[in-house]
């Protein structure tokens, strides 16, 4: 992975700190996901949550200015079309396998729109809510360590 300088520069000052993801979007009052994809410049943040997160992990204004760009989407893996990472193309594999009937089964459910593998499971409900119906996929796979060898 490709990573920006300014991505290398956050990671590096989450792990020197020590903090977790978690940690972080508690501070800031979002989610750690969320968080994440932020430092990887898929999202940005406003300015009082950049400076934050910036005074959080020590880093000066050219990382805030970074974090509160808006990004163009889809770019964190660089030019790769399918990732190589085993995890991350566990995701793009889920997707090839169940993505077809995903879209149907959503289609057939919700109507027309869309929704943003070895050990498994996958269902869809329909979830109704005052400000529009939703979609809810539960995915549950088995987590597979790596081996020390």
């Amino acid at each position: 992975m490709n990573l920006s300088p300014i991505t290398q520069t956050i990671l590096k000052a989450k792990a020197a700190k020590g903090v977790s993801w978690a940690s972080l979007a508690q501070s800031l009052e979002a989610t750690d996901v969320w968080i994440a994809s932020v430092v990887y410049g898929e999202n940005s943040i406003l300015p009082a949550m950049a400076e934050k997160l910036c005074t959080l992990l020590d880093l000066d204004e050219s990382v805030k200015n970074f974090l509160t760009e808006y990004p163009t989407k889809g770019n964190s893996l660089g030019d790769k079309v399918i990732p190589n990472d085993p995890l991350l193309y566990r995701f793009y594999e889920i997707l090839c396998v169940y993505g077809s009937s995903l879209k149907e089964v959503i289609q057939e459910k919700c109507g027309d729109g869309i929704m943003s593998a070895i050990d498994f499971t996958l269902e869809v409900e329909k979830v109704s809510d005052p400000k529009g119906d939703r979609v809810l996929v539960h995915m549950n796979g088995k987590f597979l360590p790596y081996r020390r060898f």
